[in-house]
């Protein structure tokens, strides 16, 4: 029987507004504070703005015509070189309490922490020993953080999200005993951790509009919906998340195919996929001119300076493939599930856990004679674009005014003789 597992996800509050707050001196909790680009105008889309701004009821990132006239507020840049410098302030206090084989840094305001093997060197319980974390993380920095407490680093990351907030010390714990009554409880969808906006209008179209509803959906019609991903969910509204820290050290640096774009002009959803379609169309090419599948698709949207961040996540699959389509549904459900409908500069996509291809790829939900056709069209799109150029045969959308396919084509030649 595998051991009780205690993680902590700790989270730095208004982390880019506090940094400011606290170099001018100032409380985040008492001050009025936005950061945004001030070149930008009335129409500048806020980084963050300081929790007594969110007691207003202001959104982290909002236009600033959004605010309230009669709430006055005082708007700095934003300084990417402090957060950065506070935040390995930060990191260096978790590392003095764990080993770096136990912390997992997910973004630059947040962390996982295994702190199983610590409880007993502390003589702590695993919320003593987060208290004693947030208030060294206070005392030393200045800055506030909350903290979630879980079994499995998804109930850490969703207690945090959630409850944290509420909670006395800032600090929520939940357990196996809290699935049916606060994890199930989540509704709207997107306020669970890694459903956006767009996944939850294709599970709402499925009659799912809470945690609870997805937790008791026939799970086998969301993998036939979904691929792999439709089980990750059905497991995460049931409470059940396997991975390890360790997962995200011990990732292999195989050889991976990759193509990313920096976009000319702020792009946001449907012409977002226009060219994440493109995109796969050039590595499913290459993936076949070297005879590779891959099982492993990864995705990365970077929003635009005057937002900053973005995300990159990958999925695993089943089934080792090439193929345009399979690769493309992949990438599309991952922009579903997290894209926040902020303007999109950068797009990359990868293809990694490569290996040769042996044979033709079959799954279960494909007869073979499709899959012999698709592999056949493919090889015969590849000749043409082969002998004739990568602009001799192009899909309908690529000639649509947000395409970049045939720009990009030409700047790396189109034609080989």
């Amino acid at each position: 029987m595998e051991k009780m597992h205690h993680f902590l996800c700790i989270d730095l509050k208004s982390f880019f507004a506090s940094c400011e707050c606290i170099e001018r001196g100032l409380d985040p909790f008492t001050t009025p504070l936005v950061i945004a680009n001030k070149n930008q105008g009335n129409g500048a889309i806020t980084l963050a703005v300081t929790p007594y701004l969110k007691s207003k009821g202001i959104k982290g990132r909002t236009r600033l015509y959004e605010i309230p006239k009669n709430i006055k507020y005082t708007i700095v840049n934003p300084r990417m070189k402090l957060y950065l410098e506070k935040s390995k302030e930060v990191v260096s206090i978790y590392l003095d309490f764990v080993a770096e084989e136990d912390l997992h840094i997910y973004s630059i305001d947040e962390c996982f922490l295994d702190v199983t093997d610590y409880l007993t060197l502390y003589k702590k319980s695993d919320y003593e020993l987060a208290l004693t974390i947030l208030n060294t993380i206070k005392e030393k920095t200045g800055l506030t953080a909350t903290c979630g407490i879980g079994p499995n680093m998804l109930l850490a990351k969703v207690s945090m999200d959630i409850e944290a907030k509420h909670m006395p010390n800032c600090i929520a714990k939940w357990t196996e005993e809290d699935i049916k009554t606060k994890l199930w409880a989540i509704s709207p969808l997107s306020e669970m951790w890694g459903i956006g906006s767009r996944m939850e209008k294709r599970l709402n179209a499925l009659g799912i509009f809470s945690m609870k509803d997805l937790a008791l959906y026939n799970k086998n019609k969301l993998q036939d919906k979904f691929g792999v991903m439709g089980l990750e969910l059905w497991n995460h509204a049931n409470g059940i998340d396997t991975s390890r820290i360790s997962d995200f050290k011990n990732q292999k640096r195989e050889k991976s195919f990759s193509h990313s774009q920096v976009l000319f002009k702020d792009y946001y959803g449907e012409n977002a996929k226009l060219i994440i379609e493109e995109m796969v169309s050039v590595l499913g090419s290459r993936l076949r001119a070297n005879n590779y599948v891959t099982k492993t698709i990864g995705l990365g949207i970077g929003y635009s300076k005057a937002v900053q961040g973005g995300f990159y996540h990958h999925q695993k699959l089943e089934v080792a493939t090439n193929d345009e389509e399979t690769i493309k549904k992949v990438c599309f459900l991952l922009f579903d599930r997290y894209y926040e409908d902020l303007p999109i500069r950068k797009i990359s996509i990868s293809c990694s856990d490569l290996e040769k291809q042996s044979g033709m790829q079959l799954n279960l939900f494909e007869d073979y004679e499709n899959t012999k056709k698709k592999e056949e069209m493919n090889k015969a799109i590849d000749e043409v674009k082969q002998k004739f150029g990568k602009n001799s045969l192009l899909k309908a959308s690529s000639l649509l005014e947000d395409s970049t396919a045939k720009e990009r084509n030409q700047k790396i030649g189109g034609h080989h003789e």
